[in-house]
């Protein structure tokens, strides 16, 4: 384990290595499942082993069962196992999106005994933000959340909800006024009377994303984020973490799938290898300076929707690149570069579309079309 050192570099280099000498005696290899069950299966049973032996306790606050340290070595553990494919990683990232979330906004005494359920793998969360006529535009959301004898009783419907059917419990988002400052987020159990998930079956063949479904849902009032109207900063928060360390992790990934295509391929010298590299490697260091700014306490905000364009592009390159050079992968012999070429196809429309971050760099970074 990484004792006190001088400097963070020093102690993220002695974290690596010390992780890399665990993760080399320990197997942790993902079985032959790889259904979305089973990719879960693999999920949880990782983060309970990194636990245990107190990996996944390093970068967070010890009021959450942490152990400290930067919030570096949370990216330093999600790029290793990654790298390895132990998890997939846009699940296993989804940690850093609610977790912060949960200790900057939850009461104290909620988040110190909620947090540590989801970092155990004992739990999987899912957050409710998008909603039918209302993805890319947050905004304009309508599920309702009103006031009852100090609770709060939610009616409305989520889409596009990241494993809701494997969600202990929900990170929502609520209309309890008008506009940015009529938006209210709270923290819900998924086995509320009155909840109804449906998993959505998309192209490349995963239930991943589902419909949640809530009925005069009651929601205790003590589980609110923050306070009433503070779900616009809560969402706003949110997204550039989805944008610091979970891209770190799938940057490592696309690294790794990258290597393969060069393996595989007859043409190694073929100038699209080299285009997707120089893709990857443009945005991984741009994510490594979002990563530096997120160590030294900045506040992110809008420029990380330079590092979500950047991404999209990366990946869907590297995915045409694997479509050209393994003739007949993609259609008809390898399943998992058939489902990761689908899946890659959405990687512009996720997390905000492609159109909308352009939007947000043209207006809000560089002060364009305001006349």
């Amino acid at each position: 384990m990484p004792g006190t050192v001088t400097g963070a570099d020093e102690q993220i280099t002695r974290f690596r290595s010390g992780l890399r000498d665990w993760l080399d005696a320990n197997d942790l290899t993902p079985g032959p499942d790889r259904s979305l069950d089973g990719q879960i299966e693999q999920l949880l049973r990782v983060r309970r082993a990194l636990y245990a032996a107190d990996w996944m306790r390093y970068g967070w606050p010890a009021e959450v069962t942490g152990l400290g340290g930067p919030a570096a070595l949370r990216a330093v553990l999600g790029e290793e196992v990654a790298s390895r494919d132990l998890a997939e990683p846009g699940i296993y990232s989804m940690i850093e999106v609610l977790a912060p979330t949960m200790i900057s906004y939850a009461r104290p005494e909620l988040a110190a005994a909620m947090v540590p359920l989801l970092l155990s793998g004992r739990e999987q969360w899912c957050q409710g933000f998008s909603e039918p006529g209302s993805g890319s535009d947050l905004a304009s959301l309508s599920t309702k959340a009103v006031a009852r004898d100090g609770d709060w009783v939610v009616s409305g419907q989520k889409v596009w909800t990241s494993l809701a059917q494997y969600a202990a419990r929900c990170v929502l988002l609520t209309r309890t006024g008008t506009g940015h400052d009529g938006i209210t987020a709270f923290f819900v159990d998924m086995d509320s009377p009155g909840i109804t998930v449906r998993p959505l079956r998309t192209m490349h063949g995963v239930d991943e994303f589902a419909e949640v479904f809530f009925d005069d849902v009651v929601v205790p009032g003590d589980r609110m984020l923050g306070r009433p109207g503070d779900g616009w900063r809560v969402a706003m928060d949110l997204l550039p973490y989805e944008r610091s360390t979970c891209f770190w992790h799938r940057i490592a990934y696309l690294f790794t799938r990258l290597d393969q295509v060069l393996e595989q391929t007859t043409r190694p010298d073929d100038a699209d290898l080299g285009a997707a590299y120089l893709a990857l490697h443009t945005v991984r260091c741009r994510s490594h300076a979002t990563q530096r700014r997120l160590a030294a306490g900045d506040r992110l905000g809008p420029e990380t929707s330079i590092d979500k364009v950047l991404l999209a592009t990366a990946e869907q390159q590297l995915f045409d690149t694997a479509r050209d050079l393994l003739p007949g992968a993609v259609e008809l012999t390898d399943p998992q570069w058939r489902t990761e070429f689908l899946y890659s196809r959405a990687a512009t429309i996720y997390g905000g579309t492609a159109e909308i971050q352009r939007n947000i760099i043209a207006r809000r970074l560089l002060g364009l079309g305001k006349e």
